[in-house]
């Protein structure tokens, strides 16, 4: 049986939004966001001195996603730090050291993340950012048992329990960390183009 060429192109069409459709359902969009969406990581200015603490609340990060710092690195760097280290500005013992001015956190695990500049007195002068990032199913981990109420004096016990690392491995230098869902999104409507057209 010979089908006319404009029912075959239907069926690729179809084809074609029936796979874009499940691209689109499958959540496989990953971004890499820009902290605090300004040209680099840095002291807050005076005219938006709570800009790291309001940016986070503007999105949504979910696992795959990545934090990008930009900044001088002979003039700063980040740290990932434990949410006491975070709340008391303590630059001692941190989780990661990043000091290459163009510093991207990979975001495999769920859970609550805590960022400083690690040049001393930056974060008292409000450098820092606190990141929660839910599981898959979109729920986010209880506090620890053991966790101080909010408000409470964060000073670090001598029996302290040491940190293990929640970030994967950095994406190489130079790399361009491609979102995925972005270029699955771009072949996607180049394919679209190239099934009208036949």
């Amino acid at each position: 049986m010979v089908v006319p060429s404009s029912i075959a192109n239907c069926r690729r069409l179809s084809w074609a939004f029936q796979f874009l459709a499940a691209m689109l359902i499958s959540g496989c969009w990953c971004y890499q966001y820009k902290v605090g969406d300004l040209d680099s990581w840095g002291v807050p200015p005076s005219s938006n001195p709570h800009v790291y603490a309001l940016w986070p609340q503007k999105y949504h990060f979910r696992l795959g996603d990545s934090l990008l710092f930009l900044y001088p690195p002979s003039q700063d760097s980040v740290i990932q730090v434990t949410e006491r280290a975070y709340n008391s500005c303590s630059l001692t013992d941190p989780i990661k050291k990043m000091n290459d001015g163009n510093s991207a956190f990979n975001l495999t695990v769920p859970g609550n993340y805590y960022f400083t500049s690690g040049v001393p007195g930056h974060c008292q002068k409000l450098q820092k950012l606190a990141i929660a990032v839910p599981a898959a199913n979109g729920t986010f981990f209880p506090p620890a048992a053991d966790a101080p109420p909010p408000g409470a004096s964060s000073a670090l016990p001598a029996s302290s329990p040491s940190y293990p690392i929640v970030f994967g491995p950095s994406p190489p230098q130079g790399s361009g960390a491609v979102s995925l869902g972005a270029s699955v999104a771009v072949w996607s409507i180049v394919g679209l183009v190239l099934l009208s057209l036949l």
